[in-house]
């Protein structure tokens, strides 16, 4: 258990908010990361594993031009990611993860290169990192880096 994720969790709950995730690279690990802390059953509304264009297109409501246009490991990209599942699950906050986790790259698009969103009612905010490491560290990294921009944006809200 991160002390990232105990950290959202108390902060969510203490504001009585709820987040719903968005995932790509990440594939679940962002959720499973929030759901092994206790108490998280009362703030965490779900998640998508969104790993698919299409899939980030019919579940998250990405808009398929911009897919086209610039493609899944993209901060507008995942700046709709975060809305669409805010959106879809009810959420008061919705977190979303894309990039490239490797070995190879994708769209032309460096392994590392990873952005992480936060929404809520007012917009949303997107932070591009580029992690060092192997899949499993850029996939760490990317959690860890969206559970720190939710915690952000939680602390400048209260």
């Amino acid at each position: 258990m991160s002390a990232e994720a105990q950290s959202v969790i108390a902060a969510l709950r203490a504001c009585d908010a709820t987040v719903a995730t968005a995932e790509s690279l990440t594939g679940g690990l962002l959720c499973s990361t929030l759901v092994a802390v206790s108490g998280a059953s009362a703030v965490v509304r779900g998640g998508v594993v969104a790993y698919a264009a299409e899939v980030k297109v019919s579940m998250l409501d990405v808009p398929a031009d911009l897919v086209a246009r610039a493609g899944t490991v993209d901060p507008d990209t995942t700046r709709a990611m975060a809305i669409g599942v805010r959106y879809r699950l009810a959420a008061d906050y919705g977190l979303a993860t894309t990039g490239v986790a490797g070995p190879d790259p994708v769209e032309g698009k460096p392994v590392g290169l990873v952005f992480v969103a936060v929404a809520d009612r007012g917009g949303a905010c997107v932070r591009r990192l580029e992690l060092p490491g192997d899949r499993p560290e850029v996939r760490r990294g990317a959690t860890v880096a969206a559970l720190q921009l939710l915690l952000e944006v939680l602390c400048a809200a209260a």
